[in-house]
């Protein structure tokens, strides 16, 4: 193959491991920018990513099935934004209990409805997110790799952009930054930090269950137990590498993305064990948090349970 043909199968294997990732990753940003610590971002994208696959398969609406999966992670977050917030929690070990629950909600559920079988049927296609330009470039040219993707794959791209914005740019943001520094002091200036905190968590859950429902309604056409495979805890590693903010976090997504589509590129070789290759995105995370950890302050209160004074 020539350079121009690699290069599009790099740019294509990138856009496709990236966004669960950065939908992951910003919805940690509200989390812990708000001063909770959502640990469990990795069961909530795999109950996203059942139900993505569930209301695709019956529905045959990849969209529908999107924003379901996106919902149903928001409703994991909910139970957690409950016990972090209101019942002043452990929120580590909170988030552990959500990632168990979610993995093993998701099994029981489709056991249940697909005649004890852990792996939901196949999907037909057109019950997949749509793409972009499809048909318009020759298969296997690099038009076809970098155009002729799904259209979530650019959307995230501009969702992370309008992160950044309200992160940075709204009153909402501000409220958010602060209740995660000293929520003291925003309780006595009239701001609801219980309010800001819920709202967060719930829509963290709602970013890693749109990115749970990617995988299944985009990178393959079921759910399976190991479909999430550790990318939950990559997106929280994305995010202290990246600052805990939403252009530092979309940077890092960016890397280990990469890291993924050069492992797909090596794969093809079959020169090298499969086994090693596949600890590429692994390694790298590990690297990143070992050599930048100590450089990502994390807000002054994150972790810390909040206890109004009236």
């Amino acid at each position: 193959m020539n350079f121009l043909t690699n290069l599009g199968l790099l740019i294509n294997a990138t856009l496709i491991a990236t966004p669960p990732l950065l939908f992951a990753a910003l919805g940690s940003c509200f989390s812990e920018r708000s001063g909770v610590v959502n640990i469990g971002i990795e069961g909530m994208m795999t109950v996203g990513a059942f139900t993505g696959a569930v209301v695709g398969l019956y529905s045959g609406n990849g969209w529908f099935a999107f924003l379901c999966g996106g919902l149903a992670g928001a409703l994991m977050a909910t139970i957690h934004a409950i016990v972090c917030i209101q019942f002043h929690a452990d929120q580590t070990i909170a988030g552990t209990a959500i990632n168990f629950l979610g993995t093993g909600l998701s099994i029981f559920i489709c056991k249940a409805m697909f005649d004890n079988s852990s792996d939901t049927p196949g999907m037909d296609p057109s019950s997949k997110l749509p793409k972009l330009f499809e048909g318009v470039f020759p298969a296997g040219s690099f038009g076809s790799n970098v155009l002729n993707v799904y259209s979530v794959a650019y959307l995230v791209f501009v969702l992370a952009a309008v992160c950044w914005f309200v992160f940075y740019k709204t009153k909402f943001g501000s409220h958010l930054r602060a209740c995660g520094e000293h929520p003291e002091a925003c309780e006595s200036l009239g701001i609801d930090v219980y309010r800001v905190r819920y709202t967060c968590v719930i829509l963290s859950g709602f970013l890693a269950g749109l990115g749970g429902a990617f995988v299944t309604l985009a990178t393959v056409n079921q759910f399976r137990p190991s479909i999430i495979v550790g990318q939950g805890f990559i997106a929280i590693a994305a995010v202290i590498f990246g600052k805990f903010s939403p252009g530092g976090a979309t940077a890092a997504c960016l890397l280990f993305g990469l890291c993924t589509g050069v492992k797909t590129l090596v794969s093809l070789g079959n020169t090298i064990s499969p086994n090693l290759i596949s600890m590429i995105p692994y390694i790298v995370t590990i690297l990143a948090l070992v050599l930048f950890v100590g450089r990502a302050n994390a807000p002054a209160a994150n972790g810390k349970p909040f206890v109004r004074s009236r």
